[in-house]
């Protein structure tokens, strides 16, 4: 691994369920990997109701980006994937409580299904801190 890029797995979060990193640092910015409902403890949120879910997911998201030297104020771009674009309402709600005065480019893509039956995975992009 060349030494400009940083793996960050926060002890905050549980551990990553395959072979990647919760963030990747590289060049002044911070990947986020693909987040699920999983809390902190390791347990599978996928009986919980969306909006648990959702939470879960962006907390994970934050958790992620803070562990990398970033914060939710520096995110540039979200990806957001919904196995029900009708739950695409409640996630904004919840999104904008979360992201607060930060606005980043974002998408919503519905997906026929994700890993444990969530309803809810996100990814993101920001910026590492001193960019």
């Amino acid at each position: 691994m060349p030494a400009d890029i940083l793996l960050s797995n926060p002890s905050g979060m549980a551990a990553p369920g395959g072979h990647y990193s919760h963030a990747v640092k590289a060049n002044g910015f911070v990947f986020v990997s693909g987040q699920l409902p999983i809390a902190p403890d390791g347990k599978r949120l996928a009986d919980a109701p969306f909006e648990a879910q959702a939470r879960q997911v962006l907390a994970n998201v934050g958790a992620a980006l803070s562990g990398a030297g970033s914060s939710v104020e520096r995110l540039v771009q979200v990806r957001a994937y919904l196995t029900d674009i009708g739950d695409w309402a409640a996630f904004n709600t919840i999104y904008a409580e979360w992201a607060g005065s930060a606005r980043p480019a974002r998408c919503a893509v519905p997906v026929p299904a994700l890993h444990y039956g969530f309803r809810i995975e996100v990814e993101a992009v920001g910026l590492a801190a001193g960019t």
